[in-house]
């Protein structure tokens, strides 16, 4: 099988993404301190740039929560390998995700949270698929919109490969 990778979202771009949502999150937290959730692994690269532009107090924590695994698809079979290590409790938390594709693994993760009593809970996402979308979630901040394509780079992976890339690409598999 070969793989073919072609630049959907360059990196000055990206950046130039990144920090203009970063100042929404400036603006809405303004006087506050915001923790941040990364969800790993696709999303570190996302969080580490997003916080470099935060000027708020920021915290942060990781977890680690798929429904991937090696595959193109999701396997609709959400697994938590890492949970929190610091309590949520009436903390402004916002989840940082690389991609809100089918919305299951958000849904299930927002639903699995609130039950910790944040003072708020929002969803930064750098990439959004609503076609894709089978759970209602609302993404309250949105690096870019895509269509329906494999996507590779600035964290995202196939089958653990092309997270260095420091911009978005498609991936396509093509018979050798």
């Amino acid at each position: 099988m070969k793989e073919e990778v072609s630049v959907l979202i360059d990196e000055e771009t990206l950046i130039e993404r990144v920090k203009a949502l970063a100042e929404q999150i400036n603006q809405e937290y303004a006087g506050k301190k915001v923790h941040l959730i990364c969800i790993l692994k696709g999303s570190v690269f996302f969080t580490c740039e997003l916080a470099k532009y935060i000027k708020v107090p920021v915290t942060m924590d990781f977890m680690c929560v798929s429904s991937y695994g090696d595959g193109m698809t999701s396997s609709g079979c959400i697994t938590i390998s890492q949970d929190l290590t610091i309590d949520i409790k009436n903390r402004e938390v916002i989840i940082i995700e690389d991609i809100v594709d089918s919305g299951r693994t958000l849904s299930y993760l927002v639903h699995m949270l609130k039950k910790r009593e944040p003072a708020s809970l929002k969803i930064c996402s750098m990439l959004d698929k609503p076609d894709r979308r089978e759970s209602q979630v609302v993404v309250d901040f949105t690096g870019f919109e895509i269509e329906d394509h494999f996507v590779v780079g600035f964290g995202l992976d196939y089958a653990q490969r092309y997270r260095n890339l420091p911009y978005i690409g498609v991936l396509r598999l093509e018979e050798a």
